[in-house]
């Protein structure tokens, strides 16, 4: 059922140059088209409205890089004048409304200012993450071919420089599509050389650029394209709208987040990523918040107080990061010791998502940080949480393994393999009745039919997560994995996430995952991998024999859990999801492809050879 009230309410809450009539174009399920003649800027909203406001001076952008030992600060007034001249650039260069523009960055701000430089003149940014290798980058410039590439000569890592520039002309070179310029950011580090006649130096075309105003779109209008992770074969590219956009990501900020106009709002994510979209880019923006871009890691740069650094030194009120970042932080702290030395009093909130987050995680950051610790569920398509503890509108109890409730605008339901609904506790596919709310994907560029297949199709009338869960008696969500984790255990349906729970409640386990693989007698069986705390000296073979046995008694002998290694780290996706489906194509001896988001290649060596000690076809 459409909650017409509240996305009045919240459509009347931000500037339209030609505010709409309609609600909801719903004369083509499933693309649905949510104010259909509303004419609107998604820059406009996120910049100019807050210096006509009178708030020019407030900081609208922090810029913190421990990798490079830089920082910079930009208020709404400075804001303006960079993604002005940015829009001057790209007019300059031929841009203009309904052109694609592929944006390959590292963490800087120049970024930020070119995705919503983009937004300023309507054309439609496509962020692919920095450090992309040339062939997978190829693919996306093939897809959504860009008149123009925004770049930089390199990215930082905490212990090394990779350069850009060699990696975007290789794309080039192996794309069928060219685009006409590209402009590149030159940094200090390692400068590039440029191509005469294609490339441009950004300062370069930003001191001689002509500032360009807001050009009014169609809220229909793409706002932007973005790749799932993990993307193989035939890309996978989302498409978000600009006026569901700026409606849904400023009405998320005081109703889930909570927070007001100046605060500080830090997504430690990557503007590659659809949580730097919706939370470092628009969302806080669109609030007049202050967002905080952070070129560096939980860990390492220097230490495991990384992040309460940042936060006591810009008063952050509420940090979104993923559930990996504060496993790596207890793996590295389990005690805490670096948290007590910066003062964190400002701090009212942190929301985990990204992936499931275990109980004992989210147990251990809401004892040492004593706020709310929200675990929310929601997915590139979505962009913004599918279900949350909406701590501005009423916050709800905690339930360590669930993400709350769904949020207003979703209706989540569990559906059985015939589309039949499932009664509270029992596992099946987590489903959303159509329509989605605004703000949510409204096809795949240049893929209808596929939009339609992909997320629509086995269950007519309700969009497919792809992910496995139960609602209990009270509403509560839990997601426990993606549909295909969920294994079969001679007959025995059976959640590999209520196994990690298990494994993740052993004092010893830092993190972990279980993944399925094939059994000629029990068609799976479940293996689970452990990651050990810092400092732990117990022989590992001890820890595997004490969760085997915690699974035997939590769960039972149906689980026939007796596979189980310790690993020194887990392969993950640089946005820190492990990498199970990869994991399991190796334990079964299936081919696989190395993922185009892979963080570390070498992972993925070391999990095979702890799988050849096993014994298992990887050998």
């Amino acid at each position: 059922m459409i909650d017409s009230q509240l996305w009045r309410s919240a459509a009347d809450d931000v500037h339209w140059y030609q505010a709409p009539t309609r609600l909801l174009d719903d004369s083509q399920p499933p693309f649905y088209r949510w104010f259909p003649d509303g004419v609107i800027n998604a820059c406009y909203n996120a910049v100019d409205i807050h210096v006509e406001q009178g708030r020019g001076q407030q900081l609208a952008v922090i810029y913190d890089s421990p990798v490079t030992g830089t920082r910079r600060q930009y208020t709404f007034d400075q804001l303006l004048e960079q993604v002005s001249n940015f829009a001057g650039v790209l007019l300059a260069q031929g841009v203009t409304m309904g052109d694609r523009v592929i944006i390959y960055m590292p963490m800087i701000p120049e970024a930020l200012i070119a995705m919503l430089g983009c937004a300023r003149i309507g054309a439609i940014h496509s962020v692919v993450f920095g450090g992309f290798a040339s062939n997978e980058l190829a693919v996306r410039i093939d897809d959504a071919a860009p008149k123009l590439i925004v770049s930089a000569s390199c990215g930082v890592e905490p212990s090394r420089v990779v350069a850009y520039k060699p990696l975007l002309d290789g794309a080039i070179a192996l794309a069928q599509h060219k685009p006409q310029s590209c402009i590149i950011v030159q940094r200090p580090m390692q400068e590039a050389s440029l191509v005469a006649g294609r490339d441009l130096d950004w300062n370069a075309a930003m001191a001689a650029a002509q500032p360009a105003a807001c050009v009014p779109v169609n809220a229909n209008d793409p706002l932007y394209v973005l790749y799932t992770s993990g993307t193989t074969g035939q890309p996978k590219g989302v498409v978000r709208d600009t006026g569901g956009s700026v409606v849904s990501l400023k009405w998320t900020m005081k109703n889930i987040y909570n927070v007001e106009p100046g605060d500080v709002y830090w997504a430690a994510s990557d503007v590659g990523w659809v949580v730097g979209h919706s939370y470092i880019v628009y969302g806080p923006l669109f609030n007049g918040n202050t967002t905080l871009m952070y070129e560096g890691k939980p860990v390492g740069t220097p230490d495991p107080g990384a992040f309460w650094r940042v936060i006591e030194e810009y008063d952050v009120k509420v940090l979104f990061t993923a559930p990996t970042a504060f496993r790596a932080i207890r793996k590295e702290d389990p005690e805490g010791k670096y948290l007590d030395k910066y003062d964190h009093s400002g701090l009212r909130a942190l929301f985990l998502a990204g992936e499931r987050c275990d109980p004992n995680t989210l147990e251990w950051a809401q004892a040492k940080l004593q706020v709310p610790v929200i675990d929310h569920w929601w997915q590139t398509e979505t962009g913004w949480s599918i279900c949350a503890n909406c701590l501005g509108i009423e916050q709800l109890p905690i339930v360590p393994g669930s993400p709350a409730r769904a949020v207003p605008g979703y209706d989540v339901q569990v559906l059985d393999t015939a589309g039949e609904p499932l009664p509270p506790g029992e596992i099946g596919a987590l489903v959303i009745k159509a329509p989605l709310p605004p703000g949510t994907f409204t096809t795949l560029w240049n893929a209808p039919d596929r939009f339609v297949k992909a997320y629509f199709s086995k269950f007519p009338g309700y969009y497919e997560t792809g992910d496995a869960g139960y609602i209990d008696e009270n509403g509560y969500v839990f997601v426990m994995a993606r549909t295909d984790d969920v294994i079969n255990v001679a007959g025995h349906r059976l959640s590999t996430g209520g196994m990690e729970e298990v494994l993740a409640d052993h004092p010893d386990v830092a993190e972990c995952a279980v993944i399925g693989i094939a059994d000629a007698m029990k068609g799976q069986l479940p293996l689970g991998l452990l990651v050990l705390n810092a400092g732990v000296e117990r022989d590992p073979a001890d820890i595997v024999t004490e969760v085997i046995q915690q699974v035997r008694e939590r769960i039972g002998p149906v689980a026939a859990f007796k596979l189980c290694a310790v690993v020194e780290r887990l392969p993950k996706t640089r946005s820190g999801k492990i990498l199970r489906g990869t994991m399991r194509s190796i334990a079964d001896g299936d081919t696989w492809k190395m993922p185009a988001t892979i963080d570390d290649p070498a992972t993925l060596d070391e999990i095979g050879a702890v799988l050849k000690k096993l014994g298992l076809p990887a050998a």
